[in-house]
């Protein structure tokens, strides 16, 4: 049993499964946040621009015999759970769909970003060549050379078209 215990402990406090649960508590409380720019800023005014349609509230009534308790058709979510009808929450889908999509797009602006940096750290220039290829035997020499060490051709002097 000690031995699970002390297996554990050292799971629990590796640092990928901090960095885990860190990311999950933040991720919630960003998921809490998208919800309410959603639902309170985003879909009020949408609604508003399509004839002041509350989108939370929209179904699709599976029970069209089940009745509000004066009698009246149920038309919103609020009256179904009230009178325990069975209904399609489309609107309630849509708020979700949209949360999901600025989640989506936030993480990909965030792994993009990351990239990014990753990219621009591995960047880095290349050496400057210290040998070349002799273009008689294509053996490797060095790149100040004039003659090849392994065929003994008068090489071209670097930048010039006539033999040194």
């Amino acid at each position: 049993m000690k031995g699970i215990l002390k297996e554990f402990k050292e799971f629990a406090v590796r640092g990928n499964v901090i960095d885990l649960a860190v990311g999950v508590i933040i991720g919630a409380a960003f998921g809490k946040i998208v919800t309410s720019l959603v639902n309170d800023i985003i879909m009020p005014p949408v609604g508003k621009l399509l004839g002041g349609i509350d989108f939370s509230q929209k179904i699709i009534n599976l029970d069209p015999d089940v009745k509000t308790a004066s009698g009246q058709d149920i038309t919103t979510l609020a009256q179904a759970n009230e009178a325990g009808a069975t209904v399609i929450a489309y609107g309630q889908f849509i708020n979700v769909l949209i949360d999901f999509i600025i989640v989506a797009f936030c993480i990909f602006m965030l792994v993009k970003g990351i990239n990014y940096l990753k990219r621009k750290e591995h960047t880095k220039p290349e050496p400057e060549k210290t040998t070349k290829a002799c273009k008689y035997c294509l053996s490797e020499i060095p790149a100040a050379a004039t003659r090849c060490s392994h065929c003994t051709s008068q090489l071209e002097a670097e930048g010039s078209n006539a033999p040194a």
